[in-house]
């Protein structure tokens, strides 16, 4: 039983409060008519003495005449003690009767405006709750760090927890704020001195006295030149997909699809993988750039890791799904991949195999692009392992309104 199914089981405070509350009042109505009955038949008693027997054992000079027979003395307390003893059962069974319907109506207008009153104190936390619950749902995490619960009334403990919680919500925006900014300033301040690098290194090279170890050195600098370039592009690119995607226009994944696998032919040429299409209209909004580079990002990981006997292939797939969505799929061949180690493809600068920073020919922020552009679509993103080796990633989109 998962926790969403365990919570709805669990009783919810609003409806302990209730019953405790409800208990409290039954516990003193039942004492209070305990107490008036005890009080009513000390009375009833203290009346009886006082104005029948005139000393402890014995009695007044009584004379009763009832239906033509006269009772003196110790016969009229005997007959007045069969009338009292009638009189105190008929009153009891009264008292204890009505009194006790007369609790159980109160009792459940009290448990009724006990479940209103428990509803309107516990008001301001449902409304933390569902500013918890709207952050929690946002697309990515730090794109709800604008709610606030704003709470107003009386500075008591609920609005303490409610301000408190505010407070914690504008800290952790304002980091997730000042992250994004730094990734970006530092992205752009490095771009220049790798072009001036560049620049400096291909000057070098085309030197008519330049040596060929001149020439070696200088192609592996500019390799790994063009690596830290790939690196800080895709850097730029994660922080702009991170944001939230406000200028939309229409988009047809199917398009896309066409456009990237042209764009890739001569890379997976030049890998021996076979690349299919299997196009099918998938209208979406969005990013057209973005949702370019998503795609590609899928293919381009799909002709990397792959085999190199000339056997492999790439398959992507666009098409229109249930519940309103519209997917990309990408699967292809290569080397097996374990369950457990695909959630960590989509964590940044985690590659396949043994690839390092210096010497791999990726930045390992494809697949944390992927993931980053469909979130800020709205959507998400599968993957999950191809029998026989491979992977099959999926990203769902919402489908664009007609």
């Amino acid at each position: 039983m998962n926790l969403l199914a365990r919570a709805r089981l669990r009783p919810t405070l609003r409806l302990r409060l209730t019953l405790v509350y409800g208990a409290v009042f039954f516990l003193a109505g039942l004492t209070l008519l305990g107490v008036t009955y005890l009080l009513f038949n000390q009375q009833l008693n203290e009346s009886f003495e006082s104005r029948f027997v005139s000393e402890p054992g014995k009695s007044k000079n009584l004379i009763f005449t009832k239906d033509g027979t006269t009772l003196r003395g110790e016969d009229a307390v005997d007959w007045m003690r069969v009338q009292e003893a009638k009189l105190r059962a008929a009153a009891v069974t009264s008292l204890i009767t009505q009194g006790l319907i007369s609790l159980v109506v109160v009792g459940g207008a009290a448990v009724g405006l006990g479940w209103v009153v428990a509803g309107r104190v516990l008001a301001p936390l449902h409304l933390v709750t569902a500013t918890a619950r709207k952050i929690a749902a946002a697309p990515m995490a730090e794109r709800g760090l604008h709610e606030r619960i704003a709470l107003t009334g009386p500075a008591d403990e609920v609005k303490d927890l409610a301000d408190t919680f505010d407070t914690m919500v504008e800290r952790l925006d304002h980091s997730f704020d000042g992250q994004r900014r730094f990734v970006a300033n530092a992205s752009h301040e490095l771009r220049t001195p790798l072009t001036l690098n560049r620049a400096l290194v291909e000057l070098a090279m085309h030197r008519r006295t330049a040596s060929t170890d001149v020439k070696e050195l200088g192609e592996s600098l500019l390799e790994i030149n063009t690596r830290h370039e790939r690196l800080i592009s895709g850097l730029l690119l994660l922080a702009r997909s991170e944001q939230e995607i406000t200028d939309r226009s229409p988009v047809d994944l199917a398009d896309v699809v066409t456009h990237v696998v042209t764009h890739t032919a001569q890379d997976a040429a030049d890998a021996k993988v076979t690349v299919y299409e299997v196009l099918a209209q998938a209208p979406t909004t969005g990013d057209a750039l973005l949702l370019e580079r998503l795609v590609h990002n899928l293919v381009e990981n799909g002709i990397r890791y792959n085999v190199d006997d000339g056997t492999g292939w790439v398959r992507v797939v666009s098409r229109t799904v249930s519940g309103g969505k519209v997917e990309v799929e990408v699967s292809n061949t290569g080397p097996i991949v374990p369950p457990y180690d695909v959630p960590l493809l989509f964590k940044p600068f985690h590659r396949l195999g043994t690839e390092r920073t210096v010497t791999g020919t990726s930045a390992g922020l494809g697949m944390s692009i992927v993931r980053s552009v469909a979130t800020a679509h709205g959507g998400d993103v599968r993957a999950r392992p191809r029998d026989g080796g491979g992977l099959v990633v999926a990203v769902a989109l919402p489908r664009a309104r007609d």
